[in-house]
């Protein structure tokens, strides 16, 4: 399927690894010219050359921290017009919510909240004047079914989400739709560190965690990013004009809800 975005220009954070960068190179593989900006200068510099190599697309790089003004300037400097943002920043450290100070929360906000904003500030109206726009943030399935270790960012996606209910109905008018995918447990870093975390208060080994995780979800696996890559390629296409200010889960059913 043609997805009719050859030639657009996305901006897509955290992209080294990941999520982010399952998204990266499916937009790349429908020809679009990428801008990936992450911390790791290591795994940045592996996933840019990947994409280079395996696609006919533009790629920019920019090693940063998106969740501080310094790296947020530099990789919309280095991006120029966006056409597709991709939002996406870790996820704080799981925990107890008693352990946890306003610095903590503070930071949590800045990244899974505050950044996204930030960003969307800084290229909507762009997108609205040229008549075409996608936004994606990538939050969390807790923001439906929260996690009990994971109040940081239950909180602070949460946040997020009732921000861009507003504002994506706002901005469709103008071609520019603005969604949040909602990843479950996918075979990412991520995952294994929570587990760890989820080790060390039970006692349970994290292979253990991970494989009854595994087992007891609907579709008896993990979630592969290449297919969270390409949910985001598709609400980045030009026929998904029409969807707009939806939270779209990736949990392969885990969600036990209807609505």
């Amino acid at each position: 399927m043609d997805l009719g975005i050859a030639g657009r220009r996305a901006l897509v954070c955290a992209s080294s690894r990941g999520l982010g960068r399952a998204c990266a190179v499916a937009l790349a593989a429908e020809g679009v010219h990428v801008t990936l900006t992450a911390r790791g200068a290591q795994a940045l510099a592996d996933t840019a050359r990947h994409i280079r190599e395996t696609y006919r697309v533009e790629v920019v790089e920019v090693v940063g921290d998106i969740t501080t003004p310094q790296g947020r300037s530099e990789a919309l400097q280095a991006a120029g017009p966006v056409d597709i943002l991709v939002n996406n920043a870790g996820g704080p450290p799981p925990g107890d919510f008693r352990d946890w100070t306003r610095d903590d929360w503070m930071r949590a906000i800045d990244a899974n909240m505050l950044t996204p904003i930030e960003l969307m500030k800084a290229t909507v109206d762009g997108m609205m004047g040229r008549g075409f726009g996608r936004i994606v943030n990538i939050t969390s399935a807790a923001v439906k079914a929260p996690i009990d270790v994971l109040g940081l960012s239950n909180g602070a996606r949460s946040g997020l989400t009732g921000f861009v209910a507003g504002l994506a109905r706002k901005t469709v008018r103008s071609n520019v739709t603005i969604n949040n995918l909602l990843p479950g447990p996918f075979a990412t870093d991520r995952l294994t560190a929570v587990a760890r975390g989820q080790a060390a208060s039970t006692g349970v080994s994290a292979d253990e965690i991970l494989a009854r995780r595994a087992a007891e979800n609907p579709a008896g696996r993990f979630g592969d990013p290449a297919e969270f890559g390409a949910a985001c390629a598709f609400l980045c296409g030009a026929a998904a004009g029409f969807i707009t200010g939806q939270n779209i889960v990736l949990d392969g059913g885990a969600y036990p809800g209807t609505l």
